[in-house]
């Protein structure tokens, strides 16, 4: 990704979500995750569905975005995980910095 910060949005089951949110954040792949309780209203296997699950509010440096993006994918229990990935055009200075000090791949 061109953009030196990304905020990531994913959302999952409440009972995987911190599970997940922990992984990314042991690896290194985000410096912080919050999560919020939300209910989605979408379209699967043909029929509207609706679920109670929570948003993960990822962030992280646009270049560990494919390898964050491979570990949603590898932990996540659905088959399609919302994933997007949202530029940061601006912050704090110094969050920024204490997330570019807080990711790396290992």
């Amino acid at each position: 990704m061109d953009t030196e910060f990304v905020v990531v949005l994913c959302t999952a089951p409440s009972g995987d979500a911190e599970e997940i949110a922990g992984l990314v954040v042991e690896k290194r792949l985000a410096a912080c995750v919050s999560l919020f309780g939300v209910g989605s209203v979408f379209w699967w296997e043909g029929k509207i569905t609706s679920e109670r699950e929570e948003l993960l509010v990822i962030k992280t440096r646009g270049d560990l975005l494919p390898a964050l993006t491979a570990t949603l994918k590898g932990a996540h229990p659905y088959d399609v995980p919302e994933i997007i990935a949202l530029p940061v055009i601006g912050g704090d200075a110094d969050y920024l910095a204490w997330v570019a000090g807080e990711t790396r791949e290992k």
